[in-house]
């Protein structure tokens, strides 16, 4: 699993769905100027969050289980409790939606990028051995 790249793709996109979320409710857009300095405690939230909440399901993961099992059986409740947290933040401080819609979406989506990165990693390696 290619952590650096995973968190860097999360951060990207937490940080294009909180900006486009705050252009769409009329910010001004003399605050242009913050986007690029927002994206340090975006990728600092995104680097906690993913080791701390999504990296230990595959750290964990025996050698007989598949990344797809992990997804398969963890994913659901991830998802399902994330939503709930991020429905709660935004009942207690709705100004903080594009927050937690963008932590909501990147943290889904950092899942599907994981599953996918090693299912491209197990088919790239037979194509390899078969040339050797």
């Amino acid at each position: 699993m290619k952590l650096p790249l995973i968190i860097l793709k999360a951060t990207l996109l937490s940080t294009v769905i909180f900006w486009v979320i705050l252009f769409l409710n009329g910010t001004d857009s003399a605050l242009l100027i913050y986007i690029v300095p927002s994206m340090i405690p975006i990728s600092i939230c995104n680097t906690i969050v993913i080791t701390c909440t999504i990296a230990p399901f595959f750290w964990s993961k025996n050698d007989n289980t598949s990344y797809q099992t992990v997804f398969k059986t963890y994913f659901p409740y991830y998802a399902l409790i994330c939503f709930s947290l991020c429905v709660y933040g935004t009942f207690q401080e709705p100004v903080l939606l594009c927050f937690y819609a963008a932590a909501f979406i990147s943290t889904l989506q950092t899942w599907v990028w994981i599953v996918k990165h090693a299912e491209t990693k197990k088919v790239e390696t037979p194509k390899i051995m078969e040339t050797l």
